[in-house]
């Protein structure tokens, strides 16, 4: 197991914002056998003392749901240094506070690529914002992501940070279409 410290992460200390963020876990606070110190923070229970506030964590390394102390955040892993086994897990995430899917049918799935075009499943999204918060919470540590409606047609495509599709042009058309009544047909 490859061991992080405090040099392989951007932003440390008790004010950082951890949430959808990749953070590195204290070996410390971790059993012996756990195979690795990245986790995914899915929020943050916060307190008047930073240093007891409770992380809710993700493992990267073997999907399973965990709580710490924020004192035991080493920091928020330099995003160049995520592998390719954590980014394939982290993208299998549904954003924090998701919609419960036996009670909602997905409009959207999500998809995030590697370099190579490899990929995991998509992951079910319940509706827009979730779509968005799923984009938000990858657009950081992958190289490509993809949101598909349920027909499969691609809604959004952004690569290295940068929105691909829709294009600027066209949201900015679409926003100012909302303003004057309505969509414009052309």
């Amino acid at each position: 197991m490859q061991e992080f410290t405090k040099k392989d992460c951007v932003g440390i200390g008790e004010e950082v914002f951890l949430k959808s963020r990749v953070v590195v876990l204290a070996p410390r606070a971790l059993p012996g056998n756990h195979p690795g110190q990245l986790f995914f923070c899915t929020g943050v229970q916060g307190t008047e003392n930073p240093r007891h506030s409770i992380a809710q964590l993700v493992s990267l390394s073997t999907g399973e749901v965990w709580k710490c102390w924020h004192r035991d955040v080493i920091g928020i892993l330099k995003p160049e240094l995520l592998g390719e086994t954590a980014r394939l897990q982290l993208s299998q995430i549904r954003p924090f506070g998701a919609k419960d899917l036996r009670e909602h049918s997905p409009e959207y799935s999500g998809y995030s690529f590697l370099p190579d075009g490899r990929y995991a499943a998509g992951v079910w999204l319940a509706d827009p914002e979730e779509a968005w918060e799923y984009v938000m919470m990858q657009k950081d540590y992958q190289h490509r992501i993809m949101i598909c409606d349920r027909d499969d047609f691609a809604v959004l495509e952004m690569q290295e940070g940068q929105m691909l599709f829709p294009d600027v042009q066209t949201l900015e058309e679409f926003r100012q279409t909302q303003g004057h009544g309505g969509i414009r047909m052309a």
